[in-house]
């Protein structure tokens, strides 16, 4: 039953606009089949950080044959298209780098042979995140059809290296492309929920010395791997005290590898050293994460252990280097945002339905466009976040028509307040 048919409780001043969203959501369950097939060619086309100009090519080929009214790609490799040329700038993003697949054996089926079944499209990038591209560059289509837009220039960025650094293609769009919208849809999986934040994150490197000997004779030396393992002990003693926010959640920190040295097997080891997942919640920053780890190497009886936030200068596809600092900031926005506000009714009046609103466990670009830059971010995608990164990886074909419709109608609602 089409949400048209649903409709009970619309007054009469808002017939045609009603109408107008009847039409939107009419639109994208036409085009469903299309968008899933984008979705496959997207999946048969591997793109792993640092390796996505196929992937990027096939993009700007569907934009162009979408009627964008311009698109290109940007020196680090992200793929941007343009509809309209309003004043007020907003962009609706979806990184289009995923995962390798891990232990293949894992898999039931080859994860880049995609297939559609029980009403799912499978492969590895259907819900993280390819599916949401699909649904954005059919929304384009859907908004050009429809002349759904005269106030805004619109931006659709399928952006690359997210998953080895999040925010940093977004880092080079707003620094380097210089384009600073005044809102951003992410278009990661919600699981058709509506999100507005999520925790940030850092990369943290705790280094200790040591005094190399025979490992015959160890008290000789000075074993860093004892020192660095009280370290360790320390840190998850540290990860039960930190921060808590009421919608983000508790902050965290892990111990995720660690690293040594020694002139043999029979030696004392003369370095080691861990690295830290440390998830921030609302409140925290780099300063007190960094604070808190030197405090606890303190506990530890190492006051002298060097503690690091480490830096990312990978080589993009298009042969950029663009370092970055992993410190990657906690965002939210408010409750009461009116952007939020404008999504919620567009998503209402198009699905008829109420959405949840809520937030990511991962991280996404927002720490850079929202955490860095202050620019507000909401989250709507196809998919569910829990199935990011697992074999086996599998999307819901109604999200992407449901997606692509809320995404046009959103566009729609803030043309037509």
């Amino acid at each position: 039953e089409s949400p048209s048919r649903r409709r009970k409780n619309y007054g009469t001043d808002f017939k045609n606009k009603i109408m107008m969203y009847d039409k939107i959501f009419k639109r994208a369950e036409e085009l469903e089949n299309e968008t899933a097939g984008f979705l496959c060619d997207l999946i048969r086309t591997p793109s792993f950080s640092c390796k996505e100009k196929e992937v990027i090519e096939l993009i700007k080929s569907k934009m162009e044959s979408a009627g964008f009214d311009e698109v290109r790609i940007d020196g680090l490799g992200n793929v941007i298209g343009r509809i309209g040329n309003g004043k007020r700038i907003i962009a609706f993003d979806a990184h289009i780098d995923t995962v390798y697949p891990g232990e293949m054996s894992l898999w039931s089926f080859d994860p880049f042979t995609p297939k559609i079944e029980d009403g799912k499209i499978w492969g590895r990038g259907s819900v993280d995140q390819k599916g949401g591209m699909a649904s954005m560059v059919y929304a384009g289509k859907i908004i050009k059809e429809l002349g759904l837009n005269k106030d805004f220039t619109i931006y659709f960025t399928g952006t690359v290296m997210e998953e080895d650094c999040d925010g940093l293609c977004w880092q080079y769009i707003i620094n380097e492309d210089k384009i600073k919208p005044e809102l951003v849809v992410i278009t990661e999986p919600t699981n058709m929920n509506i999100y507005r934040g999520h925790r940030g994150r850092m990369e943290i490197m705790v280094k200790v010395k040591g005094f190399s000997c025979h490992g015959s004779a160890p008290e000789r030396g000075d074993n860093a791997i004892y020192k660095i393992s009280r370290i360790a002990l320390e840190i998850e003693k540290l990860n039960e005290r930190l921060a808590y926010d009421e919608f983000l959640g508790k902050g965290s920190v892990c111990v995720t590898q660690v690293f040594f040295s020694s002139p043999s097997q029979c030696a004392v080891p003369d370095a080691a050293s861990i690295q830290l997942d440390r998830r921030l919640t609302f409140g925290e920053t780099k300063e007190s994460a960094v604070a808190e780890v030197k405090e606890a190497a303190e506990l530890a009886g190492y006051p002298d252990a060097e503690v690091e936030v480490l830096t990312y200068a990978e080589k993009a596809f298009t042969g950029l280097v663009y370092p970055t600092e992993k410190y990657y900031p906690t965002w939210k926005i408010p409750e009461d945002s009116d952007y939020l506000k404008d999504a919620s009714a567009a998503y209402e009046k198009t699905l008829n339905r109420k959405p949840e609103i809520g937030k990511w466990t991962f991280s996404t670009n927002g720490i850079a466009i929202a955490g860095m830059n202050g620019i507000p971010c909401i989250g709507l995608g196809p998919g569910n976040e829990v199935l990011a990164h697992m074999p086996d990886e599998n999307s819901p074909v109604k999200h992407l028509s449901e997606c692509a419709a809320v995404y046009a109608a959103l566009v729609y609602k803030m043309n037509n307040p």
